[in-house]
């Protein structure tokens, strides 16, 4: 059985215009590189032709994985989501215990996930650990970098 991808509506955007780039821009300039270099002569001792050609694989296999996604995706529409139990697209509000510092998370599917953008997977130790929690509720999240606790302070649906 194929295994579906959860995923909102801007991540699968985002997944499109990268196969659009990688298929109309990337491709092409990849060819044009390979049919450049051929034209120098021996191929075997051509670094330009192994680097467009390495390129071509890279490519290629980045894809064959974007239409794989696109192909298992689950598009799930936040806007039409609500309620105060945290779930998938839920926008989270946290203050750590400790800090007493807030932070702001969007749970989305592992192909957005961005923390630095503040977007977590929805199978990172962290997300686990909140969903089904409502405001008001302590979590403790026990992450690569050690323990945490937070107080879920809003859920949003953005």
């Amino acid at each position: 059985m194929v295994e579906k991808l959860p995923i909102t509506a801007a991540g699968i955007t985002a997944l499109e215009d990268e196969l659009k780039q990688r298929q109309s821009v990337e491709r092409p300039r990849i060819i044009e590189a390979i049919a450049e270099a051929r034209s120098h002569g021996d191929l075997s001792e051509n670094a330009e032709y192994h680097a467009a050609k390495e390129a071509q694989s890279h490519n290629e296999g980045r894809i064959a994985e974007l239409e794989d996604k696109l192909a298992r995706a689950d598009i799930i529409d936040v806007s039409k989501l609500s309620g105060d139990t945290i779930k998938f697209g839920a926008t989270v509000t946290l203050i750590d215990e400790d800090t007493e510092k807030k932070v702001v998370y969007q749970i989305v599917g592992e192909t957005e996930a961005d923390a630095k953008k503040g977007r977590i997977s929805i199978t990172s130790p962290l997300a686990r650990a909140l969903i089904g929690k409502k405001k008001g509720t302590s979590v403790e999240v026990v992450a690569p970098g050690g323990a945490k606790a937070y107080e879920v302070a809003k859920v949003d649906w953005k």
